[in-house]
C-alpha cells in the first residue's frame, strides 16, 4: 500500500516538472522572436548583367518612346512624316549618347523576365519562423475601427504608387482580434509565424483596385504601433 502511494507521489511530481518545462519552453519560445528588417525577406541570387540600370530616367523615357513607336510600325502602323522626325531625332540623340539602342530593345524580355523573377524570390529560411518586423499598415478588411487584414510594406504609399513594391517585400497579415490603426500607412509592430509562398490580393483604392503580388503572408499573434 505504501508503495503505491510513493508510485502515485512519484508520477504526479513527474507530471508537475514536466508541465513546468513544458510552459517555461513555450514562454522561451513566445519571447524568442526574430527581428527581421526588409533586406532579410530577398534571398541572396546571383547577379545578372542588367543594362538598364545604366541609363538615367531621361534615357530610359526616350528609349520607351522609340520602342512604343517602333512597335506601333511592327504592327503595321504607318507613322506620319512628324512621327517620323520625332523617332529619327530620338534615334539620333540616344545613338549620340553611346546608347545601343537596337542591342537593348532585343534584351527587354530577358531582363523584364529576370527582374521578375527577383522580385518574387522568397527567403524559405524564414518559413515557420516567428518574426518581429516593423512597416507601414496598408488595410484590407476593417470591422468598424478595427483592422483585421493588412498589408505591411516597407515604406509609405506603397502600392498606392506605381509600380508597387516587390511580391518579397509584402507581407499579408491577418490579426482576428484586429488593430486600431491611426490612419492609412500608420507604423507598426507586427509579431507572428512567417509563411512563405507567392500569392496575390486584391486592393481596394480610392480610385480603383490593383493585383498586388505577396510573397509572405502572417496570422499575427501581436500588432503594436510602433512606437511601442
Amino acid at each position: 500500500m505504501k508503495r503505491s502511494i510513493w508510485l502515485i507521489l512519484l508520477v504526479a511530481v513527474a507530471l508537475c516538472t514536466g508541465f513546468a518545462q513544458s510552459s517555461h519552453t513555450g514562454d522561451a519560445r513566445r519571447e524568442a522572436a526574430q527581428i527581421v528588417k526588409w533586406q532579410d525577406l530577398i534571398p541572396k541570387l546571383p547577379p545578372f548583367d542588367d543594362p538598364f540600370k545604366l541609363l538615367t530616367q531621361e534615357q530610359l523615357d526616350d528609349l520607351g518612346e522609340v520602342a512604343r513607336v517602333q512597335d506601333r510600325v511592327a504592327r503595321g502602323r504607318t507613322l506620319s512624316s512628324a512621327g517620323q522626325e520625332r523617332l529619327a531625332e530620338l534615334e539620333r540623340k540616344l545613338s549620340g549618347q553611346g546608347i545601343d539602342i537596337g542591342g537593348l530593345l532585343a534584351r527587354r524580355a530577358e531582363i523584364k523576365e529576370k527582374r521578375r523573377q527577383a522580385a518574387e524570390a522568397i527567403n524559405k529560411a524564414l518559413a515557420s519562423k516567428r518574426v518581429r518586423i516593423a512597416g507601414y499598415l496598408l488595410p484590407i478588411e476593417l470591422d468598424g475601427a478595427l483592422v483585421k487584414e493588412f498589408l505591411l510594406v516597407p515604406y509609405v504609399g506603397a502600392c498606392i504608387h506605381v509600380p508597387p513594391p516587390p511580391a518579397n517585400q509584402i507581407v499579408h497579415v491577418t490579426y482576428d482580434p484586429g488593430f486600431k490603426s491611426s490612419g492609412l500607412f500608420a507604423p507598426v509592430w507586427v509579431e507572428g509565424v512567417i509563411a512563405t509562398g507567392l500569392s496575390h490580393k486584391k486592393l481596394h483604392l480610392v480610385d480603383g483596385s490593383a493585383d498586388v503580388g505577396v510573397g509572405y503572408t502572417m496570422v499575427a499573434q501581436s500588432v503594436d504601433d510602433y512606437g511601442q
